[in-house]
């Protein structure tokens, strides 16, 4: 097989062809995947055939796979599988996935079932571009600065928009309550990139208030979403997209009128992250290991 890979954006994004992924792959394949992985941060696959199965058999080419979420059921009979399921709500706020455990998974991988006529893309976002693009003195803020993430705290959804089964589902995510130290700015572990790691479980800044708290990371957040650091990817019928979640944000568009969509997701267990000083993320409520390993 001869990798194809061809780039989408300038800072985020590359097609891969030339790679059968529903089959086993062997060393040097998947030593040029992770490293296509480290430099686009995600890769999209077109034309794959897999099941759940073959999904989770690919993403364990990476490492590890975490359980399906630390409180949300997975699919049945697939305990690494996680429905992404319009009928369960859109994750239509920017985020990287599970932060608010100590260790958040290093991977994730989406596979397109079900897909609406129109809309459901999927934006994802380079972090460590917004890093790069921020002024040298709010940069070296940055670098000083660690956030509390957590999976309890207030979405400010309007009442009207909270039925029975909404408070229900957000019963579950919050059956287990998390509350993790991240350092803001996340070193990767393979590239040594620094990238900005916050998104929408990132709710206080350690030390400030939560008014201060917010001010700043809404200021830092706005480098994220610059449009220019965005792969804005529209689903196409049996798709998969790989990101490395140590260095990306993603945010699902809420734009199909309540139609069906339904993606699936297995995502690698991770490291702990490191701030630029070598300190490493402290957990400060909610017990993990049933979800995910630490990676080495």
């Amino acid at each position: 097989m001869t990798l194809d890979i061809r780039k989408v954006t300038a800072h985020i994004g590359a097609q891969v062809s030339g790679v059968d992924i529903a089959g086993p792959l062997d060393g040097e394949t998947v030593a040029a995947l992770r490293e296509a992985l480290n430099v686009h941060k995600a890769l999209v696959f077109d034309d794959v055939h897999l099941d759940d199965e073959g999904q989770q058999a690919f993403a364990r080419h990476f490492g590890d796979l975490t359980t399906a979420h630390p409180t949300v059921p997975a699919v049945d009979g697939a305990a690494n599988v996680l429905p992404v399921d319009s009928e369960q709500g859109s994750a239509s706020h920017w985020h990287t996935d599970v932060t608010f455990v100590l260790n958040p998974p290093q991977a994730s991988t989406l596979r397109s079932l079900t897909l609406p006529p129109y809309g459901g893309e999927t934006l994802i976002t380079n972090s460590a571009a917004a890093y790069r693009s921020l002024p040298d003195p709010l940069r070296q803020l940055a670098d000083t600065l660690w956030a509390e993430h957590t999976n309890d705290y207030d979405y400010a959804v309007p009442a009207e928009d909270i039925d029975e089964k909404k408070a229900a589902q957000r019963a579950q995510f919050t059956s287990i309550k998390y509350r993790t130290a991240h350092p803001v700015v996340r070193v990767h572990p393979l590239t040594g990139e620094r990238g900005l790691f916050i998104g929408g479980f990132a709710q206080r800044i350690v030390g400030l208030s939560v008014t201060e708290s917010r001010t700043l990371l809404d200021l830092l957040q706005s480098y994220v979403v610059r449009p220019e650091h965005i792969l804005r990817h529209r689903w196409s019928p049996n798709q998969l997209v790989l990101f490395d979640n140590r260095i990306t944000q993603h945010y699902a568009v809420d734009n199909y009128d309540r139609q069906a969509r339904r993606l699936h997701r297995v995502t690698v267990a991770g490291d702990i992250p490191v701030g630029i000083e070598g300190k490493e993320s402290y957990s400060v409520e909610g017990d993990a290991s049933h979800y995910t390993s630490v990676a080495a």
